[in-house]
């Protein structure tokens, strides 16, 4: 694999190409699209194929691979764009931008060509499956493997699997039947056409419309060992540190995204709205409510980009600035589109309106990659080893 930092967009100017032609289409036909997946809950297969043809489902990954090899901390530059635009937009971009580097890390060469190569060329679908109703998201895994000669036989229950139904395989994360904690956690790849495999497509959400969420029930479903990623007892190495180290970084640049488009719209209401003569920008309870949101919004862009660069120089604290740019970040989109909210008054509760769009995916961001209170836990946990030590 190559060098987190490799690059084919290697100088400023290329890079800042790229970045205008994102903007364009952030505030251009993407959101002709928001509009379309609004008004019909779902998103077009088109626009799938319009995202990979722009070359923006394989920005992050390696040259070598096929991919535009953008820099992480680069890419989070254009993350935060992709995030101003329609959740479902920001989540295509970022899930297929993410899944490849959870299973590349332990590959062998012939899973690489299976199913890295093709998701990074956008030929294959793969959704990434960890969340279980009845478990908490880590080391206490319930869904369980057995083992007979070269077939593991899968049963439990898996939820809230983004594009868990539209997929052509699940990064499913289970464990080998009778073991505990990490040591027993497997990584497998699973067909989404495997026998034994229940797929029931979740109710709508209130936010991020238009993008499909799984809940899986198996039954002793047949999966190839040879579609098991790395070894047994590496199955967390694979999901945690493989997907959702860099991806809880990425989730806290679409949390600055999203704030930024929310600060946009309140700026954009308060210059044209009067109320008894004045308009709202002239009126200091509204000026220092959108200083606070910038101030906000800079200070949590800055965090993120410090654990992006931790992460790519493979520092020993990634993990626990992972969680904190996070954590923060939530916090932040929380608060800011309140805000954002509160300026538009009771306009801004009604639809059709982008604020109100803005704030019900922002509440989304909570808990996707881990909730807050997830985040303080590996925070503390990194603080006191290291009083200890």
């Amino acid at each position: 694999m190559e060098q987190r930092g490799s690059v084919a967009v290697a100088d400023a100017d290329s890079f800042a190409q790229l970045k205008s032609e994102v903007e364009a289409y952030v505030r251009g036909p993407a959101e002709r699209w928001a509009e379309r997946i609004e008004r019909e809950h779902s998103v077009p297969p088109e626009l799938w194929t319009e995202l990979r043809e722009r070359g923006y489902l394989r920005l992050a990954a390696p040259v070598s691979y096929g991919g535009r090899g953008v820099p992480f901390s680069h890419y989070l530059e254009l993350m935060e764009l992709f995030a101003m635009s329609h959740a479902s937009i920001r989540m295509i971009v970022h899930v297929v931008n993410g899944t490849w580097r959870a299973i590349d890390a332990l590959a062998t060469r012939q899973q690489r060509e299976r199913f890295v190569l093709p998701s990074i060329a956008g030929a294959i679908r793969i959704a990434f499956t960890l969340t279980e109703p009845t478990a908490g998201t880590g080391a206490d895994l319930r869904c369980s493997v057995e083992r007979e000669g070269d077939t593991y036989y899968l049963s439990g229950e898996k939820h809230l699997i983004t594009f868990g139904v539209n997929c052509d395989y699940w990064l499913l994360f289970a464990r080998v039947a009778g073991t505990r904690g990490a040591d027993g956690t497997v990584a497998l790849l699973v067909d989404r056409h495997t026998p034994g495999a229940n797929v029931i497509e979740m109710d709508e959400s209130m936010g991020v419309r238009g993008t499909d969420h799984a809940r899986l029930v198996f039954e002793r479903a047949p999966v190839p060992v040879a579609n098991r990623v790395g070894a047994e007892g590496q199955g967390l190495e694979v999901a945690l540190g493989g997907f959702l180290l860099p991806s809880r970084v990425s989730v806290a640049m679409s949390c600055v995204g999203l704030a930024r488009r929310a600060q946009e719209l309140a700026i954009a209401y308060a210059r044209q709205r009067e109320t008894f003569g004045k308009r709202l920008i002239e009126r200091q309870a509204i000026r220092f409510m959108l200083a606070e949101n910038e101030t906000e919004i800079a200070a949590a862009r800055a965090l993120v980009l410090e654990a992006a660069r931790r992460w790519e120089s493979e520092d020993a604290l990634a993990q626990v600035y992972s969680s904190m740019s996070k954590l923060n970040a939530v916090d932040m989109l929380t608060r800011v589109s309140d805000r954002a909210l509160q300026v538009h008054g009771g306009s801004g509760y009604w639809q059709p309106n982008a604020i109100e769009r803005v704030y019900r995916d922002a509440r989304a961001q909570r808990f996707e990659e881990g909730t807050n209170e997830i985040q303080k836990t590996v925070i503390a946990r990194e603080l006191f080893d290291r009083a200890e030590a």
